[in-house]
């Protein structure tokens, strides 16, 4: 399931968060969901709180925030969105902030690009994007989103520098994949990736993303399906994973009618990855971007879920640095367990 996330404040792509009215009080395939059991076992070694920070580059910046919106730079174009953590001043006069190219009005009358008001001259879709010198697409979707998560990028670091040191053969599941940055990255470092989302259209993101990074040719496997189900389905079939990514929405829905509710159905889906993690495992990262929640309570559902198989669990925020006062912006939290 790869629904529209609440990224502490807003939405994302197709198929995720629905309005509130809408939402269902239950996953309604499969009935209620079972609590999963205390797991007995020594807790894991913990680290905490670790702030894993992205800067500027020439590829991305956050310019400046403040008075909720943030001015970045994705590439060739500067980009103002809504911030709900940038609850200080700005630190640029207006006429920086009106030198722009796209502006996310959030109008709700409007789909995809009706939602953007473009200052200059109209823009399409997309446009040309690369990170770490893998190319994809910046897009302009209806829910503020542009594509890709910047901060994710300390993650993918991690995890490329982990499959390159494992000397063998790695087999990464990413769950609530969305555009497939982070399976791409995966991939060009040398792992067998299983990209699972809930959207089709997310899916075909990310596909079109795998051509234009020129990586057809890697083990990718891409996967239109609910994630829980996918997971529930991978222990009954005694599939294992080396890494497993989790990056899951506050609330969507699965392309059979199921809902994902972060504090509802999250213990089950880290107890189910527990189950699906490979005798020699690397990693298993979640990210939250729940505003009722913090990355001690994340961690204290990873560590516990992870009792017994040794290992550290490492806990914090993922950060942004601006470019231009060095304020550090809180974009989400983290808890991730390394076999070392």
């Amino acid at each position: 399931m790869k629904p529209a996330r609440n990224r502490k404040r807003g939405n994302r792509p197709p198929g995720r968060n629905q309005p509130p009215a809408e939402q269902a009080a239950a996953r309604p395939v499969g009935g209620e969901r079972q609590r999963p059991a205390f797991r007995q076992g020594e807790l894991p070694a913990e680290r905490l709180p670790i702030i894993l920070e992205v800067g500027p580059d020439e590829n991305y910046a956050l310019i400046d925030s403040g008075d909720g919106e943030k001015l970045e730079r994705f590439g060739e174009y500067r980009v103002v969105r809504p911030e709900g953590q940038a609850i200080w001043p700005r630190a640029l006069p207006q006429h920086v902030w009106q030198n722009v190219d796209a502006v996310f009005t959030g109008d709700t009358d409007e789909e995809g690009l009706g939602r953007w008001r473009f200052p200059r001259q109209p823009l399409g879709e997309t446009w040309p994007m690369r990170h770490d010198g893998i190319d994809y697409l910046g897009r302009f979707t209806s829910f503020r989103h542009v594509g890709v998560f910047p901060e994710q990028a300390s993650h993918w670091r991690h995890m490329a520098g982990l499959i390159g040191a494992a000397g063998r053969p790695v087999k990464v599941l990413n769950l609530f994949g969305y555009t497939g940055l982070a399976s791409l990255v995966a991939a060009e470092a040398g792992a067998e990736v299983t990209h699972v989302d809930a959207s089709k259209k997310a899916i075909g993101w990310a596909r079109e993303n795998q051509a234009i990074a020129r990586l057809e040719n890697k083990p990718v496997r891409w996967i239109c399906e609910d994630a829980m189900r996918f997971a529930e389905r991978e222990v009954r079939r005694g599939n294992r994973y080396d890494i497993i990514l989790l990056d899951p929405p506050a609330f969507g829905r699965g392309p059979k009618g199921e809902v994902w509710q972060l504090f509802e159905d999250l213990p089950e889906m880290v107890a189910l990855c527990r189950e699906i993690l490979s005798d020699r495992a690397l990693a298993m990262v979640l990210t939250a971007y729940a505003v009722r929640s913090s990355f001690f309570s994340i961690h204290g559902l990873l560590r516990g879920a992870m009792a017994g198989k040794g290992g550290v669990v490492e806990s914090g925020e993922l950060i942004i640095r601006e470019e231009t006062a060095g304020r550090a912006l809180s974009t989400s939290m983290f808890a991730r367990w390394v076999a070392q």
